[in-house]
């Protein structure tokens, strides 16, 4: 049996770590979200409404959709909590959350524009259009303005 020498097992480690992070990456991209219809929404730790409710969510909460089971699904938030809400009770509507304890709403895309508005973690918004690393994001209230991406969940 021949040895393999130590810079191949470091070539293979390296590859190996370079794929994993590539499909990581592709993954994550490929994620699916969904906002929720209306408020008042029970999130269950089950796929049936027999299962025990684990919290409430109101309309447009942004929902990461792990997978499908039946007329279920199981999601994730934006504080990383997982359980499972009837799919009729999702929408395709993009919404972000504010995932920061306070935030800036701009008049642009960019810090140099002034602030419009600021908002706190857990404020749910439409998105609008998104430049560069800048969403356009308007509020239920009317209220619009641009925040910085890495602010709110999910980051489209």
């Amino acid at each position: 049996m021949q040895r393999q020498k130590p810079w191949r097992r470091q070539q293979a480690a390296l590859l190996a770590t370079l794929i994993l992070l590539l499909i990581s990456s592709v993954a994550a991209q490929g994620a699916e979200y969904e906002s929720v219809k209306k408020d008042g929404v029970n999130i269950r730790s089950g796929a049936s409404d027999k299962d025990e409710i684990l919290w409430e969510v109101f309309k447009d909460f942004p929902l990461q959709v792990m997978q499908r089971q039946g007329t279920w699904t199981q999601i994730k938030d934006f504080e990383g909590d997982t359980g499972w809400i009837s799919s009729a009770l999702l929408d395709k509507k993009q919404t972000v959350i504010v995932k920061v304890q306070i935030a800036n709403l701009r008049s642009g895309p960019g810090q140099n524009y002034d602030p419009v508005a600021t908002v706190k973690s857990g404020v749910v918004f439409d998105l609008v259009q998104r430049e560069g690393d800048w969403l356009q994001l308007r509020h239920a209230d009317g209220t619009e303005g641009w925040i910085f991406s890495t602010l709110v969940w999910p980051n489209p």
